[in-house]
């Protein structure tokens, strides 16, 4: 049963004088709305999403919320910023587990560290490289967690093109 999913933010802006400030693109709100519609698909709604203060991974998690994949408001997570510690992320996780383990939890950042989470929540050489809106799905208990599946726009685009 997949209980955590890590995603990636939509394709965004490269320049801006902040790279806290910097938006996603129109391609960006595309592949989230599209990895959105998977996770809709594949997935029931989330009990908890969390998401870094910047703009582009706020708004990444707006648009999953506005696709009817959160059953409560979106909080910050400070720790999801793409210098955060994974260690941090997993301590924070495992106690939101051990008060609720039923809930299931989307955590919206960025590269390198969503690579760093996968590997904090699974096993040590497991760090796949992000698509962006790539996300990974967890079958997570504290400190005891596996990689069940991995999806991106492009992956989907493979699929699609080859049924």
């Amino acid at each position: 049963m997949v209980n955590l999913v890590i995603m990636r933010h939509g394709e965004a802006q490269p320049q801006y004088s902040s790279d806290s400030e910097r938006q996603l693109t129109q391609a960006g709100i595309r592949e989230v709305q599209q990895m959105a519609g998977w996770l809709q698909h594949h997935y029931s709604a989330f009990d908890c999403i969390y998401a870094s203060p910047y703009r582009r991974t706020q708004q990444t998690a707006a648009l999953i919320a506005e696709a009817g994949l959160a059953l409560t408001p979106i909080q910050t997570n400070t720790d999801l910023v793409p210098e955060g510690n994974a260690q941090l992320v997993l301590d924070f996780i495992n106690l939101q587990l051990t008060e609720q383990p039923e809930q299931r939890i989307l955590l919206v950042s960025h590269m390198p560290l969503v690579s760093f989470l996968v590997e904090a929540f699974t096993r040590q050489g497991q760090t796949p490289i992000f698509d962006t809106a790539g996300v990974a799905c967890l079958h997570y208990k504290p400190d005891q967690g596996v990689l069940l599946e991995y999806a991106s726009p492009p992956l989907l685009q493979l699929v699609q093109h080859s049924v």
